[in-house]
């Protein structure tokens, strides 16, 4: 009985619950492993249960080893229990039982790249379009039929498009059994399908694992649930531990309604609720809960602590997003000042692309960070791509960039002409870029691969001579719409699509910023600046302790001292797309409820006037989230328009959100004769670069640029308030000196 030391009633209740289903409801840092690992080790003493005949479910390898330790920590040697991911559980079920199903045990488990190829073989085969069928999109569109637990017959034919993904998972899967492997989602959907269909193998599962736990049960998808509900079996000694207020993978196929349903499915079900938090402050608790209760969809409970009632929720509006990333910093020296841990402190965001400015600062700071679950601005895929058309223009023998950017996106180039021009390059001693030349224009190449060099030659000179009289951030859009880089990622599956094109849309944005500061800057100055941030971006990596940067869903499970919520603003988030929808904007909510409920001492949540971003620049009322929080838990600062929020926001000040009118003129609206005030063109009451500024909106600003004359005339003006700059039309501007 040493083994309900330490546990709380409702955590013992769990742990000493005997036959039959169990629910168990555990809050944010409530101590749900705890309760799996005592469970597990009160089967085995107390009630003598053999550990073969429990099996114990989660969703990572990271979660999976961390169970088996402790597991093995409190049993001490000898035989223990098998605690294993999803999809590691059911391999090891196929490798024993799969040749029923038609296929050899030593069946191969296809990743990404190989599942790539044979759907490619599959588009041809069925002379599909490959634009209107991107290979990316139809293996995203197969995972989620397979996480539905719909096999290529189930697809109903309900469209032409849907009946002709149904033909490609048809084609798909015959070629994966042809080739005797499977995919991940095969892991779960041929085990579903090979317990339903041969009763006397799942039989034998049953009586191996009379005793089944899962974790994170609110984060399962239907065929995962299907999985489960096979493996209760009549007997029904199934735990199931999780939190419907933390279920934020729904764009990932999680179904909540698993969880909130549970006990139709299982009608004699016991449901403990864990709501003593070790880890939070009784105001960030209260702050967390005040959020997440707006929700229907939820199971009603209250996190409760025996920790202090802690400082106050810090909400602060900010300017622009360099202030706000300004203001993290300062903070973050602040708590080292009075003794805090650097590895203490997070800052979350809701999309990867706010990351660019949070590390321009604290590098600028000379705060040590990392990333988890995600890569640095300036070394992800897209960005290095398109930085890449840019070093070639810079200079054009950067072999390894112009290597890089060839045939990216396809274009036809294949490897064994860029081997050809790479051997020739080398017999002459001469840069790739010389013999490139070579291959379109003399007899290095065959005639079809000689076209297609020929015409990404021309299409480089293009961009050269667009350099000469284009700024950086109009160049760098050019090369992503005209290359065909933007039409690529518009045909990836649309979160990691959209990621992308977020990230390509920052960078221009980052030039935008650049090259409207002071003093004459160029291509070559901002590489340069490029390549000094990601160079002290990687000073003392792995030396020292670090600040961590991840977006909210990557910060699940973890907690820190010190959080920085940033751009809590609608539109962002929550994000656009969950305004109009009710489920998504409940799962927004319980994604800042997960965020809120990292921080154990100290929480800031922060959002903007004014946000450059996505190559625009935004004006978005503070997120909802910050109106359900009741004032006296907050610590307001500047309360800037902390009301309950309408559903008519603010816009931004451009009317598309992607690439290809990013670029538009950014013209003042037009305001009625009698307001305007004219701003002379010559003598000393004329306009000039440098000269000081204020608008009656923005307020001071300094011109950097002046574009045309006459009513035609543009200024470039860097606004204090903003943080960057504006283009204004002069004769509707309304601009007086400073």
């Amino acid at each position: 009985m040493k083994l309900l030391h330490n546990l709380n009633p409702p955590q013992k209740e769990a742990v000493q619950h005997g036959e039959g289903p169990l629910l168990v409801l555990a809050g944010a840092g409530s101590g749900k492993t705890r309760v799996i690992v005592h469970r597990i080790a009160y089967l085995i003493h107390e009630r003598g249960v053999p550990p073969w005949q429990i099996l114990a479910v989660t969703f990572t390898n990271k979660a999976a080893g961390e169970m088996r330790e402790r597991i093995r920590h409190m049993l001490g040697d000898g035989e223990t229990p098998l605690v294993s991911t999803f999809h590691s559980t059911c391999a090891r079920f196929l490798r024993n039982d799969i040749k029923s199903l038609g296929y050899d045990p030593n069946f191969a488990i296809y990743d990404d790249k190989d599942c790539e190829r044979l759907l490619k073989d599959c588009s041809a085969e069925l002379n599909l379009d490959e634009k209107r069928y991107p290979v990316k999109l139809l293996g995203s569109s197969i995972d989620e039929f397979k996480n539905q637990g719909m096999t290529p017959f189930d697809v109903p034919a309900d469209s032409p498009y849907q009946a002709t993904l149904a033909r490609v998972y048809r084609c798909y899967q015959e070629r994966l059994k042809r080739c005797n492997a499977v995919d991940f989602g095969d892991l779960l959907l041929l085990t579903v399908q090979l317990f339903e269909e041969h009763p006397e193998v799942l039989e034998k599962y049953l009586k191996r694992y009379r005793w089944i736990m899962v974790d994170e049960y609110q984060d399962t998808n239907p065929v995962q649930y299907r999985l489960v509900q096979l493996l209760a079996g009549e007997r029904q000694n199934l735990c199931v531990v999780g939190d419907d207020d933390q279920s934020i993978y729904g764009w990932r196929g999680a179904d909540i309604r698993n969880i909130l349903e549970f006990e139709k499915d299982f009608p004699n079900v016991k449901v403990v609720k864990l709501e003593q938090n070790y880890r939070s402050t009784k105001n960030i608790l209260d702050g967390a809960w005040h959020v997440v209760q707006k929700n229907r969809g939820r199971k009603p409970k209250r996190l409760w602590t025996d920790n202090p009632e802690g400082e106050s929720i810090v909400y602060r509006t900010l300017p622009n997003e360099w202030e706000e990333a300004r203001l993290v910093c300062r903070e973050i020296e602040r708590f080292l000042s009075e003794g805090g841990d650097l590895s203490e402190v997070a800052v979350f965001y809701r999309t990867n692309a706010q990351s660019r400015v949070i590390e321009d600062a604290m590098v600028a700071a000379s705060v040590p960070y990392h990333m988890v679950g995600g890569v640095r601005f300036y070394a992800r895929l897209e960005v290095k791509d398109i930085l890449a058309y840019l070093k070639v223009l810079d200079n054009p023998a950067d072999d390894v960039s112009l290597k890089r950017i060839i045939n990216t996106p396809p274009r036809g180039i294949g490897n064994t002409t860029v081997q050809r021009i790479a051997e020739f390059a080398n017999e002459k001693g001469i840069p790739f870029h010389d013999a490139m030349l070579e291959g379109a224009y003399g007899p290095l190449l065959p005639a079809a691969a000689k076209g297609k060099v020929a015409a990404f030659v021309n299409e480089m000179e293009g961009y050269k001579a667009l350099s000469e009289k284009l700024p950086l951030s109009e160049l760098t859009a050019a090369v992503i719409n005209d290359s065909g880089y933007y039409a690529r990622l518009k045909s990836l599956p649309r979160d990691e699509g959209q990621d992308r094109i977020e990230n390509l849309q920052e960078l221009v944005t980052a030039m935008q910023v650049y090259e409207t500061g002071p003093g004459e800057k160029g291509l070559a100055d901002f590489l340069e600046q490029v390549a000094l941030v990601s160079d002290l971006e990687h000073e003392g990596d792995g030396k020292k302790a670090s600040a961590t940067l991840m977006t909210l869903h990557s910060a699940k499970g973890l907690e820190f001292q010190l959080v920085f919520m940033i751009g809590m603003e609608e539109k962002l988030f929550p994000h656009a797309r969950a305004l109009e929808n009710p489920e998504q904007m409940e799962e927004e909510r319980r994604l800042c409820y997960v965020g809120m409920t990292r921080a154990k001492k100290r929480l800031f949540l922060l959002n903007v006037r004014r946000r450059h971003i996505f190559g625009q620049e935004q004006m978005n009322a503070p997120a909802r989230f910050i109106a359900d929080i009741p004032k006296e838990l907050l610590d307001g600062g500047d309360l800037w328009q902390r009301s309950e929020p309408s559903h008519n926001f603010s816009s931004s000040s451009s009317s598309s959100h992607n690439l290809a009118s990013l670029f538009e003129d950014e013209m003042e609206p037009e305001v009625a004769d009698n307001e305007v005030r004219m701003v002379p063109e010559d003598g000393e009451d004329g306009i000039w670069v440098g000269m000081k500024v204020r608008h009656a909106q923005f307020g001071p600003g300094t011109i950097r640029k002046i574009e045309g004359e006459g009513d035609n005339q543009k200024v470039i003006v860097w606004f204090n308030s903003l943080g960057g700059p504006k283009k204004l039309l002069v004769r509707f501007a309304g601009l007086e000196r400073a």
